[in-house]
């Protein structure tokens, strides 16, 4: 199953969010959220905060383990 999470009208150019989010695509959510933590991009906190509500989505299915989720 796929959990989703978007963040709309965010004042920042998409370049500039794909090069954040190109650092944690493939990984674990533990590990994404580490490197989240510090990379010194304005985008990395606006990744983190989508990352955060999509873990919180996960966790309102309770069929989905939260270990095994990947970006």
């Amino acid at each position: 199953m796929e959990v989703k999470a978007v963040a709309k009208y965010i004042r920042m150019s998409p370049q500039k969010v794909r090069l954040v989010v190109d650092l944690i695509r493939g990984k674990g959510v533990q590990e994404a959220n580490n490197i989240l933590l510090y990379t010194r991009k304005y985008a990395a906190g606006v990744v983190a905060k989508v990352l955060k509500s999509a873990m919180a989505n996960a966790a309102q299915n309770p069929n989905i383990d939260e270990n095994i989720l990947y970006v």
